[in-house]
């Protein structure tokens, strides 16, 4: 055991990582006009008079991320076509100039409330990096070059993010995707407008100046390769900043920015389209992304389509609903549970029980101390080998065949300080017997 101190979370990381399960609503204009290519269509903006979602009850899209077990939803209040879903004084081209609401409605505004109504924790992506309106492509340059162009681009931008970041109370998470590009490479000042307006924010992929950050895990298929460390390297980014390296992390990683995974319900499909339905993710697989993210020491972010309605599809409500209940299913009824420190915790049982899977979850107040553990259980009078592993973290869910001891322990091999176990938690998730 070495005794070298370990990289600590802020407490709004570890709030973040104790929420484990959020959503992220895209809709856009091209709801409204499915053909749209925002890329392959350069300087062509479909008509904000298609726009027009009349029962759009943002109520309904959150009651939908609560059933599915989210304790916070992130709302994509501008992606890639440069349309704004809330009425921005910067310039003309977003809800103030459809007939939804005779422009006097503000979809921000609602997902706020309806966030504050549920009790989940709100978010908002904004695209630094493109914009088809301002003809911005990757990373947050105007293209054709053009100095006094990239200028506006930038006022416009934190013109946007000013009303974006004062006008709606604080915010849970903010999303940049993609970074954005610094001042220094051309870009707007944005960490500076961030760390004035909503410091208290987690930031995924910000810059490095950022207190609380999180990164991205390197795919939008619902896992993160294990082990995956919370700490991990900054690298420089497409936008010319240092950006949290993506991927797994490192035991030895200098900066605390852990993985947060990404996944549409609806296979490779973030915005909603008629006949689709097919593309569903079954509520089984979905679970599935749950073990391979939050049992993998990452959080889990869950996308969710809107209709030209304005409404989270049945189906969806269904696939998510099914999804929060298997989930409950699955890990609220333990057959034991205890906490502890040092290299061994142990749960012993009145009478021998079939056991298939344990989740573990180290205290991560005080870092990410442990590298190495096995779990053990006593069957028919010896010790014998279930499962083992390296990272822990927040959460660690792992399965194996089901087997019936008496007793279970939990061996850390390898760890930075004194190992600190928040929960150790044992199931039989299919309820089987083992009679011998």
């Amino acid at each position: 055991m070495t005794t070298r101190m370990s990289i600590r979370p802020t407490e709004e990381q570890l709030e973040w990582f104790d929420a484990e399960i959020g959503v992220l609503i895209h809709y856009d204009i091209l709801v409204f006009e499915p053909t749209y290519d925002w890329r392959k269509q350069w300087g062509y903006q479909p008509d904000p008079e298609i726009f027009n979602p009349i029962n759009l009850d943002t109520d309904q899209w959150v009651r939908t991320a609560k059933a599915a077990g989210a304790k916070y939803a992130i709302l994509v209040a501008k992606h890639c076509s440069g349309f704004s879903l809330w009425p921005t004084e910067a310039h003309e081209y977003s809800v103030k100039s459809s007939p939804w609401r005779d422009g006097q409605g503000d979809i921000v505004k609602d997902f706020i409330q309806s966030c504050k109504k549920y009790n989940i924790r709100p978010g908002l992506y904004y695209s630094t990096s493109a914009n088809a309106y301002y003809q911005v492509e990757n990373p947050g340059v105007v293209l054709p070059e053009d100095e006094s162009k990239q200028k506006q681009y930038n006022n416009m931008v934190i013109q946007q993010l000013t009303e974006l970041w004062t006008h709606y109370g604080e915010l849970f998470e903010i999303w940049f995707d993609g970074g954005a590009l610094p001042p220094e490479a051309g870009g707007p000042d944005v960490k500076s407008l961030l760390k004035k307006t909503q410091p208290q924010a987690v930031c995924f992929q910000g810059p490095k100046e950022i207190s609380s950050l999180t990164r991205w895990a390197g795919n939008e298929s619902g896992y993160v390769n294990y082990p995956c460390w919370s700490t991990t390297e900054f690298s420089l980014g497409q936008t010319g900043e240092y950006v949290p390296l993506e991927g797994s992390g490192s035991p030895d990683g200098t900066v605390w920015a852990p993985a947060e995974v990404d996944v549409p319900n609806r296979k490779n499909s973030w915005f909603w389209r008629t006949g689709e339905t097919d593309l569903l993710l079954k509520p089984e697989e979905l679970l599935e992304c749950y073990e391979q993210s939050v049992g993998r020491n990452s959080n889990l972010l869950i996308g969710m389509v809107i209709d030209d309605n304005g409404l989270v599809p049945k189906e969806d409500v269904d696939q998510f609903t099914k999804f929060g209940e298997l989930v409950h299913e699955r890990f609220e009824n333990q057959l034991a549970k205890t906490t502890g420190e040092g290299d061994t915790i142990t749960i012993k049982f009145t009478s021998a029980r079939v056991i298939d899977q344990v989740v573990i979850m180290e205290n991560i107040k005080y870092g990410e101390n442990i590298q190495e553990y096995h779990v053990e259980g006593y069957v028919n009078g010896r010790w014998q080998i279930l499962c083992d592993g390296m990272s822990i973290g927040h959460k660690r869910i792992q399965r194996f065949p089901a087997i019936k001891v008496s007793t279970i322990k939990l061996c850390i091999n390898k760890t930075k300080q004194t190992p600190q176990i928040k929960q150790f938690s044992v199931y039989n998730t299919e309820n089987r017997n083992i009679t011998s």
